[in-house]
C-alpha cells in the first residue's frame, strides 16, 4: 500500500510489528498495521481485525463519529476481572475504504505499546520526525529577569522536526542555586521521561522553566544529565546575541 490521503487524513503502512497490551495480555499484535494521521502532529495505529483479540472486546452500544473517518463502534476491553471502557474503536462505517473494518485504540487507555520489541510512550512515533543532537562550541547564556542562570560554551543542541532548537547545557554550567526541583514529569516518545526545575530569581519563582533527561531513550543518550530551558519563556543569548522567543504551544 502506498501513502494515501483521503479527506485530509493520511494513511500508510506501519511496516513495523506493533503491539498493545492491558496488564500482561496482548490485545492487538500485527505486522500489517496502518499509520493514520488523525491530526497533523503524529500518527495513530489501526489494526486489521484478524490481529485483534475480539474475544476480549464487548460492544458498548455507543459510537464515535469523525467527519473525516466515519463512524466507529466503541468497545470495552475485559481482561480477567478488569474492564477498560470504550478503549477500542471498530471502524465498520469508515469513510476511507482503507480503514474499513480496522480497529484503533485509545492510546492512554492501554497499559503498554510496542514497536517491534521496544516500548513506546505518549504516542506513536512519526517516521517523518527527526531528532538530531549536535555538539556545539557556541556560547549559550540563559537569563531570567536579567539574572544569568546558566552559561556554557559546550552546549548540545537538539534539533527536532517542527520545534525550535533546544540548548542542553552541562550541569556544571548551570547555576543550581537558582533552580528548584519540582514534581513535574513529562514523557516524549523520542527522548523519554523528563524531570523539571522552577527558577527562582529576585524573590520570584518561575514555574517549570528548565528540564532534563536523567536516562533518555537510546537515540537521545547525548543529552543525558544535561539541562534545557524553555526558549519561549526566558531570554537566551547565542554568542552574545539575544534570540527571538519562538511561538509554540509551550509559549
Amino acid at each position: 500500500m502506498t501513502t494515501k490521503t483521503r479527506s485530509r487524513i493520511r494513511v500508510e503502512p506501519a511496516r513495523k510489528r506493533v503491539r498493545t497490551a492491558i496488564g500482561g495480555t496482548t490485545i492487538a499484535d500485527s505486522t500489517n498495521a496502518l499509520m493514520v494521521w488523525e491530526t497533523r502532529y503524529y500518527p495513530t495505529y489501526y489494526f486489521p481485525r484478524q490481529d485483534v483479540r475480539f474475544d476480549l472486546l464487548t460492544d458498548s452500544g455507543e459510537t464515535k463519529r469523525s467527519p473525516s473517518r466515519g463512524t466507529a463502534g466503541l468497545h470495552d476491553i475485559t481482561v480477567v476481572d478488569r474492564t477498560v471502557h470504550q478503549a477500542a474503536l471498530v471502524w465498520d462505517e469508515a469513510k476511507i475504504p482503507e480503514l474499513e473494518g480496522y480497529v484503533s485504540f485509545d492510546w492512554a487507555a492501554m497499559d503498554r505499546w510496542f514497536e517491534e520489541d521496544e516500548e513506546v510512550y505518549v504516542h506513536a512515533r512519526d517516521p517523518y520526525t527527526r531528532v538530531d543532537i549536535l555538539q556545539s562550541s557556541r556560547t549559550v547564556r540563559v537569563e531570567v529577569d536579567g539574572v544569568t542562570v546558566a552559561e556554557s560554551s559546550q552546549p548540545r543542541i537538539l534539533f527536532e522536526t517542527g520545534m525550535p532548537a533546544r540548548y542542553y547545557l552541562p550541569k556544571t554550567d548551570v547555576r543550581f542555586e537558582h533552580l528548584v526541583p519540582t514534581d513535574t514529569e513529562t514523557r516524549c516518545p523520542y527522548k523519554g521521561t523528563a524531570r523539571y526545575w522552577s527558577i527562582e530569581v529576585n524573590g520570584e519563582i518561575h514555574s517549570d522553566l528548565a528540564w532534563g533527561y536523567d536516562a533518555p531513550l537510546p537515540e537521545s543518550q547525548k543529552i543525558a544529565g544535561y539541562v534545557a530551558f524553555y526558549n519561549e519563556k526566558l531570554d537566551i543569548y547565542i554568542d552574545g546575541e539575544l534570540e527571538e522567543r519562538p511561538k509554540t504551544p509551550f509559549s
